[in-house]
């Protein structure tokens, strides 16, 4: 099995509903298991448009090929209306694939490690408190200028805690 990490992420609709659903999905992919979910974060959207995201990271352990989740991400993404009209359109579900075990990939319809998730707070710091091993304080300094603020904790019985998210030096 592979550790893989996902980014989630959603601005449209009932965003929040969206990326828990998103995570259940996710859990329920077959050869794969749930290790952890980060807190969902807020974050206003980078270079484009459109009303704030709601964000979170998953690590899954599976025995799917990089492609194979990557096909299975997409799908997810379809069966919750996804659409493409431009680069970084408001959008209903992005489903990332961050880091798929220590994988170096760069194919036409795939790169990880995630070329740009070493410059968003909102993809480090929900990282960062599920996998703190695999974020530096360096790397978390890059971004501590954008916002990211942690509206819940996984499990936790509802939304909205607005707790900002602590970036450490």
């Amino acid at each position: 099995m592979v550790r893989a990490f996902i980014g989630l992420g959603a601005n449209l609709g009932e965003a929040a509903a969206t990326v828990e659903w998103a995570m259940q999905q996710l859990a329920g992919l077959t050869a794969t298991t749930r290790v952890a979910q980060s807190s969902l974060y807020r974050s206003v959207p980078v270079d484009a448009p459109g009303p704030d995201y709601i964000n979170a990271v998953m690590a899954i352990d599976t025995d799917l090929t990089a492609h194979e989740l990557l096909q299975s991400l997409q799908h997810i993404e379809q069966v919750a209306g996804r659409e493409r009209p431009c680069r970084n359109a408001p959008r209903t579900l992005d489903l990332d694939l961050l880091l798929y075990g220590d994988a170096c990939l760069n194919t036409p319809a795939l790169q990880v490690p995630h070329p740009r998730m070493w410059q968003r707070a909102f993809v480090l710091l929900p990282l960062a408190e599920i996998a703190p091993d695999r974020i530096s304080a360096a790397q978390l300094q890059v971004v501590q200028v954008q916002s990211a603020v942690r509206l819940s904790h996984p499990g936790a019985p509802e939304h909205g805690v607005n707790q900002v998210a602590e970036v450490k030096k």
